[in-house]
Parts: structure tokens; sequence; C-alpha cells
């Protein structure tokens, strides 16, 4: 009895110390454990720090003296009422000289006009009958008839092209002849079957040898280009000015310029490399012309001996007589085409020419009788036209708006107060994508209260010169004057929601065991910003640490884990 309650007392006694040693390893891993959980934050100091603040802002282009184009004619400089416009001569964007015609009012026509148009008829009338019996081809007529005539470098081209046609035609010809005489010969006599394999061996080892010594070479000029192409990863990094985050946090080079006079003698190398393999491979492509030629015809000789039946030769020589004789044929018809391509283009020129006369001669006469002649009453650009053809003129008379040749453009929009005190007239905007723009400058030339909103906002007015248009939007930034604060983070540092703008520090908390970071919650007003960091002013006495991303959502209060440990 005495034994057992030993053994029991025993068994509690290690289970006791099992339980306790566990409880213990739990209680000093316990942080470690939790840490795995925790969201993982970055952070960086709050500090002092220098804002370049910029101001962007969108306006739309306007011209800065426009001229309005009211109705007064050749005929009758001092013209009233209401017109029917005869025909728009500009549209919207044209550039226009001084006298330029706009557009023409409507009246009645002579008989000239109705005279000149029954000739053209007719003579419409005796090229459709020349398309009808063959002479011309349909699409002469249209292309004459819409003025779609070609320039004389293109007729060249594609009479050149027939030509090149037809030669390849009679290489075809003389390929099938060629067959023939072949065939023509294996009737003769008879081919020793084994020479005629060793001439087709021969010849192919002779072709594979330098079709192998080109796959060779190209295989180590693509070796070489890859090598090139890393090499020009390395260069554009250093040229973009690519940096890395080393382990310190700070950042540095992606890749130092050692590296980059490596790769750039490199590829130097490289380069000249690849041109003297390029040569080599020209040299030995230029073999492989007379080396398939004669492939083929020792492969041509041994199937010949193949087939080496007379029924088999006999048959061959008739099928290729006809086919030399089909060749022959496309030949003549491709020398057809091309004497019907030559009229063509000729039938097309004259008829071209005499239409434009004709339609010329109308126009003239149609001009003698219209009405009268707006014309542009001074030079510049068409930034309006209000009048469309068939239609009567406005009834105030504004029938097309200018730019005036050297005048310029304007352009404004409205920024906060605070913003209008960081510029100042004279200053020069950059704009935003000015890859876009050729030579196009914008100046500041006026800061005045915004009229819609006087109390609150200014309006800032530029000055636009270069390649622009009325109507046309433009995104700016100006100002570049820079201010120190007490106080600087990154911009991503900064949050928002209902209660405004706030950061969330990492502030610090002891246990026996270990330090447990807790994320808390400083609101922050925003005072200046650029492109990285924004300037605040907040309850801080500096170099707190501000989270600025982390791998989960992150409120305050919470607990989170450094990413550097």
């Amino acid at each position: 009895m005495n034994e057992n309650n030993g053994k029991r007392r025993e068994w509690v006694k290690t289970v006791a110390i099992i339980f306790l040693s566990v409880l213990l390893v739990l209680t000093f891993f316990s942080n470690t454990i939790m840490n795995y959980s925790l969201p993982e934050v970055a952070t960086q100091y709050v500090e002092p720090g220098t804002i370049t603040a910029k101001i962007r802002g969108t306006g739309t282009v306007k011209s800065a003296d426009p001229y309005s184009v009211k109705l007064k004619t050749t005929t009758d400089s001092t013209a009233t009422g209401i017109y029917e416009v005869h025909s728009v001569e500009v549209q919207k964007g044209d550039i226009v000289q001084k006298g330029d015609v706009l557009c023409q009012l409507a009246s009645t026509e002579n008989s000239l006009v109705e005279e000149a148009r029954e000739e053209l008829e007719k003579q419409l009338l005796q090229y459709e009958i020349a398309i009808l019996q063959g002479e011309v081809s349909g699409t002469v007529l249209d292309n004459a008839q819409n003025g779609n005539t070609s320039s004389m470098s293109d007729y060249q081209s594609r009479v050149l092209a027939k030509e090149q046609e037809i030669e390849n035609l009679k290489a075809q010809v003389k390929e099938a002849e060629e067959t023939l005489e072949a065939w023509k010969e294996q009737a003769d006599y008879e081919v020793d079957p084994k020479k005629e394999k060793k001439k087709l061996d021969e010849a192919q080892a002779a072709y594979d040898e330098v079709a192998d010594v080109i796959n060779a070479a190209k295989e180590e000029i693509a070796e070489w280009q890859a090598e090139i192409d890393s090499n020009n990863k390395i260069i554009k990094d250093y040229e973009d000015g690519m940096v890395i985050v080393d382990e310190n946090g700070n950042q540095v080079p992606a890749v130092t310029k050692e590296q980059y006079e490596t790769a750039k003698a490199q590829n130097a190398i490289l380069k000249k490399r690849i041109d003297e393999k390029n040569a080599e491979i020209a040299d030995e492509e230029a073999k492989l012309p007379e080396l398939e030629k004669a492939l083929k015809k020792a492969q041509k000789a041994y199937d010949n001996k193949i087939s080496d039946t007379e029924d088999n030769v006999e048959e061959s020589i008739e099928e290729w007589t006809k086919e030399v004789e089909n060749r022959q044929k496309l030949v003549e018809e491709a020398e057809d085409a091309k004497a019907k391509l030559i009229s063509d283009i000729v039938n097309e020129l004259e008829w071209s020419d005499t239409l434009s006369e004709m339609k010329e001669n109308i126009a003239k006469l149609q001009n003698e009788t219209v009405g009268g002649e707006v014309v542009a009453p001074i030079s510049g650009e068409i930034i309006a036209v209000n009048v469309r053809s068939g239609e009567d003129t406005p009834s105030d008379g504004i029938l097309f708006t200018i730019q005036p040749e050297g005048k310029g453009y304007t352009m404004d929009f409205a920024v906060t107060n605070e913003q209008a005190r960081r510029v100042s007239v004279g200053n020069v905007a950059e704009l935003v994508n000015s890859w876009r723009y050729d030579d196009v400058e914008v100046l500041l030339t006026s800061i005045k209260p915004n009229p819609q909103n006087p109390s609150q906002s200014k309006l800032l007015t530029f000055d636009i010169t270069g390649d622009v248009t009325d109507g046309q939007s433009l995104s700016v930034a100006l100002g570049e004057r820079s201010s120190e604060f007490e106080l600087t983070v990154p911009n991503s540092a900064i949050r928002e929601d209902n209660n405004g703008k706030f950061i969330l520090i990492v502030e610090t908390k002891s246990t026996p065991l270990s330090n447990r970071y807790i994320a808390t919650r400083v609101d922050v007003e925003v005072l200046a910003s650029d492109d990285t960091r924004t300037a605040i002013s907040a309850p801080l006495y500096g170099y707190d640490y501000v989270i600025t991303t982390s791998t989960a959502p992150v409120e305050a209060g919470n607990q989170v884990r450094l990413a550097n440990g």
C-alpha cells in the first residue's frame, strides 16, 4: 500500500514539473510567438527638412485678341442683311493671309456656266465609251475625275513592279527549260545511280558545312547580343539615376560608375565582334546560292535516275514541255498588262488635266456670277467658322473668328490665397507632359482676386506662346520657392479620416521580457508638401518614428512589429 502511494506521489510530481516547464517556456517566448502575427511596419524619422512646393492647375487656351470677320463682300463693302452661303473655302485651324477668300455668297448663274457643264458631261461620256470598248481601265476615269492621280514616282514604281514581275516569270521559264533539258539528257544516256548518289552526298555535305558555319556564327551573335542587352540595362539604370535601399535604409546608386564604365567598354568590344561575325556570315551566305544550285542539280539527276524507266522520262519531257509553254504564256500576258498599265497612266494624266481645266473654267465662271466674296481682312489662324454651304449667314453678321498673326494666347485658373503667395508675376510655368508640346512657353502675367471668390482665391493669368490652338487644355506647374520646416514626414505617412489628417507614430512600452511597439495617432496640420515630403504642425518633439507603410491595415492602439526587427 505504501509502495503504491509513493508511486502516485512520484507521478504527480513529474506532471507538475512538466506543466511548470511548459508554462515557463511559453512565458519567455510569448512575445516572439505573438510578433509573427503582428503587422510589420516601415518607419522613418520625423525630422527637419526643406519643402519645395509647386502649384498645379489646368486652364483653357484662349485667343488674346480675336478678330471677328463680319459680313463684307468684295462687291459691296457695306453689305448688310442675310445671304445664302454658296461655298466655304476654309475650316477651323487653317492659316490664312490677308485677302484670302473665306467664303462666297450665292447669286444666280449665267448661261456660260451651264454651257461649260454640258461640255464637261460630253467629255465624261466619251471617256465612259472608251472604257466600255476596253480601251482604258475603269479606275482611270475615277482617278481623273476625283483628282486622285498619283505622283510620277508612284507611276514609275508601278511600272517597275510590273517589269520585275516579268523578269521573275522569265526566270521561271528559264528554270522550266533547264529542267526540260535535263530530262532530254536523261533520255540520251543512262546515269550510274552510285555516281549520282555520290555527287548528291558531296553537294549536300558542302551545303551543310557552310550552313553550319552560318548557324554557329548566328548563335554566337545571339549570345553577344544578350550580353549587350544586359549591359544596356546597367547603363540605363546608371544614366536614369536608379537607386536602391541598402541594409541601413539609405538610398544608394543601383549601379556604380565602375560597373557603368565596364558595361560600356564591354558593349564596344561585343559590337565589334558582332560586326566581324556579320561580315563572316555575309561571306558564307554568298556561297549558298551556287551550293544550293549544285545540290538541286545533283538531287534532280539522282531522282531522275531512280525513276529511270523510259516511259517516266518521256512523260516528264512532255509535262515540262507544256510547263515551258504555260510559263511563256504568263510572260506574254504580263507584258500585255505592262503595256496596258502604261496606256492607263498616260490616259489618266491626260484625262485628269482635261477635267481639271474644265472644272477650273466652271469655277471661274461661277465666281464671276457669285454675289460676293468674303475675304480675310488680316492674316492669322481661323479659330471659329460660323457658316455652312447652302445655309444663310448668321443674324449677327459674324462669319469667322481669326487669331491675328503674331498675337499670343492666354489662359487662367484659380488658386488659393496661400498658393498665390508662393508665386510672382514673371514666373515661367512648367508644362505637365511637356514632351507632347513643341516650343510652348507659359508665362505668369497677372495675379488678381478671383471674381467668383475674391476673398478666398486668386486668379492666375498666363501669356502663352508656341504651337497651341484656341480651346486647347493645358496643365502646368509653377513655383519653386523652398522653405525650411521643423517637422517633415514622407508623403506616404499622411493619413486622413472624418476627423482630419493625422499620422501614426510608434511608441515603445517596456515589459519585463521585451519591448512592445504601439501605433499612436497624432493629429497634424499640413503646412506644405512637394513630390516626396510633407511639412506638418503637430505636438511632436522631433525624431519620432512615423509609420510609412505596413503589411496589413494599422489603426491607432494596434501593436505592431518593426520591419528592421
